[in-house]
């Protein structure tokens, strides 16, 4: 019976940083096999490195899992919450272990330079030479780990080594690390330590501990997987494991392949370096693979399950493109963002033979794919703001939309026909005149011509002024970091973002923050989750309305 009958899993973020969208693919593995299996999560931060770590990283990685629609479970840690943990609050018991192996005789004090340690530790294909610390009685070596606690060391000067196999041809299974000296206050515990775990470590201590009973980890944990079953083996001889429903349980570790997204990086201390040189706006940059970054881009957590779900886990390295994400949020949005007309790149038009004093209200559906979304009304006038594409002087064939001479239909309203237009010193249009059938109010015509365009408008003298945010790719290149990480901002986007101001029907004057919209022919939208107030709205574009992608 493994685990006693449940299956327990757990989410381990180090807090050194924000989760981006391959965290996110984790946390669906980790947490979705649970859920399948009727068992727990956990989310442990694995606060083991107390030179990055914060608490706003640590909040922040809470919120985005939360938001992604997920919640931990399981015994109280250390803070009382159910299935919450902090690495670092198993310190004692982590040491008290380290201590055990040192009596036992096998685990080590070395004082090796990193340097030197790497010729004694030698390649895969010749056995390393032993450290000559190897061999010191257990009694000296227990005195100089509690020296090294006590702060008597520099960093560096000594380490802890669990005596393992010094010919394996796993390089990781020679003598590795268990604990290393950093004089370095952490962000939880303050100066008590100045001695600390090792990942590799303190990693299947904490699966134990917490009676974890599979440990899911990316592939390049694969090499590490002798190191975790010796650790979680001496525990077993210790008698630290956990007994469940009458049934010990042993963690064990899998490996799936890690999320690669092209057009983006994903390594922590680059995104980092991305905030700290400004090239973007902070961690939550729309332009971001960050999930904060992507819930202000407008990014539902349901989109980013679904596409989480359609990679799939598998044991095969392997790229994915952004359009899959894009195209899982489209087919979202469709379902459920509210329309609405907003106007990016504005031209004036005249209805010369409509009374400047008058204006009517035009219907319109919230969301035609949504009936239970019901309707609303749009004021309608004299003048009116359209985008200026949807005007040609000279047309080019099949172009249906506005142009001298020509009928197009203004969305939901009339029947307009440009008569001409009115050109600017530069030559550029800057307002066109015509006239509107009054016989067609609703849009269509009474004697049942056709026509063909159909354009979106806003009202001139009740439309908004609000800044929208174009947000495309960050990179042009596939892979940034072709060249290697040092020159990978180069291949930056210089178009990555476009502000304008547009227009947009009164209605979105009030939109709330993080409040989806897809903008009638034009694209999906959200509310700026900072910068959007009422009355003046800021809108980020999520993804554009079509995509020639198209999903397996």
């Amino acid at each position: 019976m493994v685990g006693g009958g449940v299956v327990v899993t757990r989410f381990p973020p180090e807090p050194n940083g924000y989760l981006h969208i391959g965290h996110a693919k984790a946390v669906c593995v980790d947490f979705g096999m649970a859920q399948l299996f009727g068992g727990e999560c956990h989310l442990r931060l694995d606060d083991t490195n107390p030179t990055k770590e914060s608490d706003e990283y640590a909040e922040n990685i809470k919120r985005d899992i939360n938001w992604l629609g997920f919640q931990w479970s399981g015994r109280p840690g250390e803070s009382g919450e159910p299935g919450f943990y902090n690495a670092s609050d198993m310190f004692d018991k982590m040491y008290a272990i380290a201590e055990e192996l040192i009596s036992r005789g096998q685990a080590y004090c070395c004082n090796l330079t990193q340097e030197e340690w790497k010729a004694y530790r030698g390649v895969p294909e010749r056995p390393g030479t032993p450290s000559p610390s190897r061999d010191t009685d257990p009694d000296r070596n227990m005195q100089i780990f509690h020296e090294m606690r006590a702060g008597k060391y520099a960093d560096g000067e000594w380490c802890l080594r669990a005596k393992i196999d010094m010919a394996s041809p796993n390089i990781h299974f020679r003598d590795p690390v268990l604990y290393r000296i950093r004089h370095v206050p952490h962000y939880h515990l303050k100066d008590r330590w100045c001695v600390y775990p090792m990942y590799d470590f303190a990693h299947p201590i904490e699966d134990a501990l917490e009676g974890v009973t599979h440990s899911m980890c990316t592939l390049e944990f694969e090499v590490h997987r002798p190191l975790y079953d010796w650790v979680i083996a001496r525990m077993a001889e210790q008698g630290e494991l956990v007994t469940r429903n009458g049934a010990l349980v042993r963690p064990q570790q899998r490996e799936f392949a890690r999320l690669n997204l092209t057009y983006t990086v994903m390594s922590k201390r680059l995104l980092l370096q991305m905030v700290n040189e400004k090239v973007v706006a902070g961690w939550d940059d729309p332009r971001m693979p960050t999930v904060c970054g992507m819930r202000r881009r407008g990014y539902t957590p349901g989109a980013i399950r679904e596409f989480c779900e359609r990679i799939g886990v598998s044991k095969v390295e392997s790229e994915s493109d952004p359009a899959l994400l894009e195209w899982c949020v489209r087919e979202e949005l469709n379902r459920t963002a509210t329309r609405r007309m907003a106007v990016l790149d504005p031209v004036k038009v005249v209805i010369d033979n409509w009374d400047a004093a008058e204006s009517r209200l035009v219907e319109l559906p919230n969301n035609p794919t949504d009936a239970a979304a019901g309707v609303r009304q749009v004021p309608f006038g004299r003048e009116i703001w359209i985008d200026r594409a949807d005007f040609m002087e000279v047309p080019e064939k099949k172009f249906f939309r506005m142009a001298p001479g020509q009928e197009v239909r203004l969305r939901g309203a009339c029947i307009f026909k440009c008569t001409r237009c009115v050109k600017d010193a530069s030559g550029a249009v800057a307002e066109i005149h015509g006239t509107w059938d009054e016989a067609s109010w609703g849009g269509n015509a009474a004697d049942g011509r056709k026509v063909k365009g159909t354009i979106h408008w806003v009202d001139c003298a009740t439309g908004v002024k609000a800044e929208v945010r174009l947000y495309d790719r960050l990179f042009t290149e596939k892979d940034p970091l072709k060249d290697g990480s040092d020159g990978f901002l180069k291949y930056l986007n210089p178009d990555s973002l476009r502000t304008v101001t547009a227009y947009v029907e009164p209605a979105l004057a009030e939109a709330k923050a993080l409040e989806h919209f897809q903008f009638e022919r034009t694209g999906y939208f959200v509310a700026d989750e900072h910068d959007s107030k009422p009355g003046a709205p800021v809108f980020n574009r999520t993804c554009t309305l079509k995509d020639s992608y198209k999903p397996a």
